[in-house]
């Protein structure tokens, strides 16, 4: 756990109650400035990458993958965990693109980098942006993903998708959104 820059809030340690293949759950204790001593909640996660995967003709990919917590499928842009010690998030996203879509990215540009519910959870994700597209053989790891369709739709389409609530999963908002910014939609 990293200690707090200039808060006076002081991290005293944590004990984990869950260790899972993904996540691990913990109860930090902390003190704070007025020395009252408090815990959290916290949920431990590896980190994440996810790829805005741009076509020439400005259609992105997007995956239609069925979600447990939420007992329904959403749409998605590519996206995985950083499950690969050491492995540059840069390494990770093109990985996950080729196995999860069978493209290959010619070109790879980091959008943004954010943590995802700091509430609860120190997930630290980052998004790309995935031109000069190649087919590749894919690879899909998991149930969900070898369930999972994959539909090509126009970025200004997407984009409108947000605005009417059918794109509601904040790594994809995030990334659509970046995405056009940085094409000057």
């Amino acid at each position: 756990m990293t200690g707090p820059r200039g808060t006076g809030f002081r991290p005293l340690g944590e004990r984990t109650l869950y260790e899972g293949s993904v996540i691990s759950l913990a109860i930090g204790t902390f003190e704070a400035p007025d020395g009252l001593r408090f815990e959290r909640e916290i949920v431990h996660h590896p980190g994440a990458v996810s790829v805005v995967a741009l076509h020439d003709d400005a259609r992105v990919v997007l995956l239609r993958q069925f979600r447990a917590p939420l007992g329904r499928e959403l749409l998605e842009i590519p996206a995985g965990k950083r499950d690969v010690e050491g492995e540059p998030p840069e390494v990770t996203a093109r990985r996950e693109l080729e196995e999860e879509t069978g493209l290959r990215a010619g070109s790879l540009e980091k959008l943004v980098e954010f943590h995802n519910s700091v509430g609860f959870s120190d997930e630290h994700s980052h998004v790309f942006l995935a031109r000069g597209l190649e087919s590749v053989a894919v690879d899909r790891q998991g149930v969900e993903e070898r369930h999972m369709t994959i539909e090509l739709v126009p970025l200004d389409e997407a984009l409108a998708m947000i605005d009417a609530g059918v794109i509601t999963d904040a790594k994809t908002v995030i990334g659509l959104t970046l995405a056009a910014r940085r094409l000057g939609r």
